[in-house]
């Protein structure tokens, strides 16, 4: 008999009651050392004060009144978003997958709306994760993603990651854009490097081709920078963004240029609950803490402490690890043993990590994370390794 919840998730067998910071209480009462912050999203961590008073003081004025209405909460996260990045503007939506079928319409709308509508192809790549949407699998592009959904929906190129070469050659009077995570997540923690970025925003210029990034998982301060494409010194037209926005409400948005959104007027996107006063309000606090220069260098600060210590890690169990990979708190161990038994061994030692693909292991932790806590995480990830290796 199938299960009251769709059994689309193979669950650990934990049931977390509570978190606070970067530990989650589970329902027998152990506490675990939580290095994943639900897949990047808490991005501030568990219950943080600013957020619990956002989401409280909002939720005793005004949950919803859908988008045809003006919501203060909403321009309010926009203006910020705004002046803090490239974009012209913002659409709000729930999620990344949201995030990214918009994404997909804009680029398609803008080419149709400039009189190209023959401009409809959109370049994606290998390993690229956008979400569970028709247009987001079909994006992806993977027997995994799609096995069993087809038709697929067309109009998307699939090309090997960071080949520059095969990048230049796909580009054709047919390409609307191209769609990238300057780092893969569930890719495997795979950072695009500052180069093939800069190359892609060159020939999105000498083709008149859309720049679309993916900072779902990767933006939000988890690089070190407010976003992760800021490191190669380049601008996209396009972003998605979700996950650490809202710090565990859910959240999402697009973020484009005046030209990129051009197309996109009164009537060809919509949403019920996109940018409701409750996430809006959530989203602004995420704000005033991530946008601060002195927060991010310190989530460098920590990064760089936690990246050396994982360094010493691998050195010490050759036989469970590879390498270290990724950039800020964004980072991933590539294993030699099964991921998903590490992970595993993990639980054992009350220590959340999430498995990605090319059998690696996600540390996300909160960016809140203290020194303390990074040396406490390491020390338990030396305990499951210790688990895996053969005596």
């Amino acid at each position: 008999m199938i299960p009251s919840v769709l059994p689309t998730y193979n669950r650990a067998p934990l049931s977390f009651v509570k978190g606070e910071g970067c530990w989650l209480t589970e329902a027998d009462g152990r506490r675990f050392l939580d290095l994943g912050a639900g897949i990047a999203v808490n991005a501030l961590g568990h219950a943080h004060p600013a957020l619990v008073a956002a989401l409280t003081d909002q939720a005793n004025r005004l949950w919803h009144v859908s988008n045809l209405y003006e919501i203060a909460q909403q321009q309010a996260l926009a203006d910020r978003l705004v002046a803090a990045t490239f974009a012209d503007t913002v659409f709000f939506t729930n999620s990344g997958t949201e995030a990214c079928e918009l994404a997909v319409k804009m680029a398609r709308r803008h080419f149709f709306d400039a009189g190209r509508p023959g401009r409809t192809d959109i370049i994606a790549f290998d390993g690229a994760f956008h979400g569970r949407s028709s247009a987001a699998i079909a994006a992806a592009g993977s027997e995994k993603m799609t096995r069993g959904f087809a038709p697929l929906l067309p109009g998307f190129v699939h090309l090997p990651w960071a080949d520059h070469d095969a990048l230049a050659a796909a580009i054709t009077d047919t390409t609307a854009a191209i769609l990238v995570e300057p780092v893969q997540g569930e890719g495997g923690i795979r950072p695009l490097p500052d180069q093939c970025l800069k190359g892609m925003r060159d020939l999105c210029d000498e083709h008149g081709v859309l720049l679309i990034l993916d900072e779902v998982q990767c933006g939000m301060g988890r690089t070190g920078r407010l976003f992760a494409h800021e490191w190669a010194g380049i601008e996209p037209d396009i972003m998605m963004v979700a996950k650490g926005i809202g710090g565990g409400f859910p959240l999402g948005a697009v973020l484009a240029t005046e030209a990129a959104a051009a197309g996109m007027t009164a009537g060809t996107h919509g949403s019920t609950y996109g940018g409701n006063p409750l996430g809006c309000a959530v989203g602004c606090a995420v704000m005033d803490i991530l946008a601060d220069p002195q927060f991010l260098a310190g989530v460098n600060r920590r990064a760089g402490s936690l990246r050396q210590k994982l360094e010493g890690l691998v050195a010490a169990h050759p036989d469970v690890f590879e390498e270290v990979r990724g950039l800020g708190l964004m980072l991933g161990l590539k294993c030699r043993v099964p991921n998903a038994e590490l992970v595993a061994a993990g639980h054992a030692e009350q220590l959340i990590t999430v498995p990605a693909a090319d059998n690696v292991i996600r540390l996300l932790p909160p960016l809140v994370i203290t020194e303390d806590e990074i040396a406490e995480g390491v020390a338990r990830l030396d305990r499951a390794a210790a688990r895996m290796t053969p005596s």
